[in-house]
Formats: C-alpha cells, structure tokens, sequence
C-alpha cells in the first residue's frame, strides 16, 4: 500500500494575519508528519481580484510577495507543497499559474495556468489578469500523479474524466471563494472527485465576513468515492488526512470511472 499524508488549510491573507497562518501552519506540518500541502489560491497577498479596477501595481507587489514567501516554502517541514501565485510572462502577460515546490529540488515548478476566469463582484479575475493556455495536464512527485484545476476549474467536469483517463491520484483545487457558497463547493469537490476516481484536496482563502475579500474558507480532502475525510472550519484552519494511492489507482477500474466516454 503507497500512502501519503496531505494537509490543506485555509489562509487569511491580509498583511496583519499571514505570518500568524504561516506559523500556525508550519506547527500543523511539524504534528502531522505532512507529506504534501496544498495551498489556497493567490495566498501570500490580499486578494487583488476583490476591485473592479486592475493595478499593474497592485500585481507587481502581489507578484514580489508571492516570491519572497515561496522562496521560504523549505522551512515549512513538507516534502512537496502546491500553490498558485500571480504571474507576468515574458510578454507582459498577467496569469495565475499553479506551481508545485518539491524539497528534492527546491524549486517551484509551474504546472498549469489558469483558464476559466470569472468576472464578477468580488472576483474580477477576467479584468485582472489573462487566461492561460486550455491545457491540464499532470505532474509528479513523491509518486503521485497529480492534476490541478484552479477554483472555477472544478466546475468544468469534463476535466476530472479527463484526469481519470490520465489516471490522476489526486487533484488539487486550490480557491477563492465566498461565504455563503460552500456547501455548493463541497458538493461539487465531492461529485469531482467520484468523475475522476481520484482524491479531491481543497484549500481555500478566509477572511471574515465583511471584509473587501469575500472568501468564506472550508478547505477539504475527499476520497474517490466522494467520502469526505477532513475539512477546515474559522476556529480549525488546518486539517490532515492518510489517503492511499493505490485505492485511487484502483478505483480508475469501478463505477462510474469504466465507463465509457
């Protein structure tokens, strides 16, 4: 049996709680013996995306925070760690792009760029930034086989038969997402990780209610079957579970995921 211990947590990323979260998530990592951590979307800067009007300021600093904070990820005691981080590429393109840090290589990989962009009260990513080519495909590490989709991602199913097809042990569905809508977001993690025979992982931005940031956190870890394992909650950040890969290797083989397209 290969198994692994996951963490994912929920973050408040405003300038006066981050480094109390990073702490805080650190002693949990420490606990838990954490083999891999995912992150929640953006996490290491204020959710930009909460104004209407873009500010290529704005995302630079956004972009420097991120880079100072995952040039540290080494001290968070995991041996992998999945995040996604504001981006500009080399044409000046403003993306958000998942990355995935490994302890073996100490560096942040990309792995996929975000796709499906909303445009809406709260969440002005379409104005913010540009959308990534439509590409999902895998990466590795600690032999796992590992599909990311992006928030808003999960909802295109299609992409959870097609890390089934590609046989993923996992996908990571780094968010941010409002109060109020989590039980929908559960729901859909759990109906996402039944399409793809894999485990569904989950971390999500949190900051209380009222706030410019509408994000309403409930991070989870959900088995291939859509039993759900683990989640956060305000007052219990961080939350970790044992999941086996061969039981979503396995689980490729039975209902619904053998039938075909």
């Amino acid at each position: 049996m290969k198994k692994m211990i996951v963490t994912v947590c929920q973050i408040d990323p405003r300038a006066s709680q981050i480094e109390n979260y990073i702490a805080e998530l650190k002693l949990h990592i420490a606990q838990n013996k954490s083999d891999f951590v995912l992150l929640p979307e953006m996490c290491f800067a204020e959710w930009v995306a909460a104004e209407k009007t873009p500010s290529a300021t704005k995302w630079a600093t956004a972009v420097d925070d991120h880079n100072k904070h995952i040039a540290a990820l080494s001290q968070y005691g995991a041996k992998a760690i999945m995040g996604t981080r504001p981006s500009i590429n080399s044409a000046g393109s403003r993306r958000n792009l998942a990355y995935l840090w490994t302890q073996e290589s100490n560096i942040p990989a990309p792995v996929h760029e975000k796709y499906y962009l909303p445009d809406e009260e709260g969440y002005y990513e379409h104005t913010w930034y540009d959308r990534g080519e439509k590409s999902f495909d895998l990466c590795r590490t600690l032999d796992m086989r590992i599909g990311v989709q992006i928030c808003t991602e999960m909802w295109f199913l299609e992409w959870a038969r097609h890390y089934a097809r590609s046989r993923a042990d996992i996908l990571c569905v780094p968010r941010a997402t409002p109060h109020g809508s989590t039980d929908k977001w559960l729901a859909g993690g759990r109906a996402s990780a039944v399409c793809a025979g894999a485990y569904n992982l989950s971390s999500n931005l949190w900051c209380p209610p009222g706030e410019k940031a509408n994000c309403g956190g409930l991070s989870w870890i959900i088995d291939p079957e859509g039993n759900v394992l683990a989640t956060t909650s305000e007052h219990s950040p961080f939350a970790s579970a044992e999941i086996d890969l061969d039981f979503a290797r396995k689980s490729k083989q039975t209902y619904p995921r053998y039938v075909p397209e």
